[in-house]
């Protein structure tokens, strides 16, 4: 679908900028509002039957997202508009795999770093020792 409405959306324009534009006839070709997309998404929750989706939800349903990418905490409360860091870690759902995953990366890269320093050949004996 994604794939679909970027090649109707090059139709419309080319600009880059942001995702969705209108396409009515006062405002065609330019980024919908907040007033708008509020009333699309709502008009798309009353048609599924889920009354309390709303564009909150849209926002915080990337999150989990965003930190499997990599994203700093405090990168993804600034995204999501939150004061804290605490409250976005709510809507944050890292799975036992996700978080195997992350520690492995990280594990990773200290093995690569030990390898490193310890086939360098300047270092001192003794701390090879160690």
């Amino acid at each position: 679908m994604l794939s679909d409405y970027l090649t109707h959306r090059a139709t419309i324009s080319r600009a880059r900028g942001p995702l969705f534009l209108s396409e009515s006839r006062r405002d065609y070709g330019r980024p919908l509002t907040l007033w708008t997309w509020s009333k699309v998404i709502r008009r798309v929750a009353l048609a599924a039957d889920l009354p309390r989706f709303s564009t909150h939800t849209t926002r915080h349903l990337c999150l989990t997202d965003l930190a499997r990418m990599g994203w700093e905490l405090h990168a993804i409360a600034s995204f999501a508009g939150h004061r804290s860091t605490e409250s976005t870690l709510t809507y944050i759902y890292l799975s036992g795999r996700d978080l195997a995953e992350k520690l492995s990366q990280g594990m990773q890269q200290i093995h690569s770093w030990r390898v490193d320093m310890l086939t360098r050949g300047d270092l001192a004996p003794e701390v090879v020792a160690e």
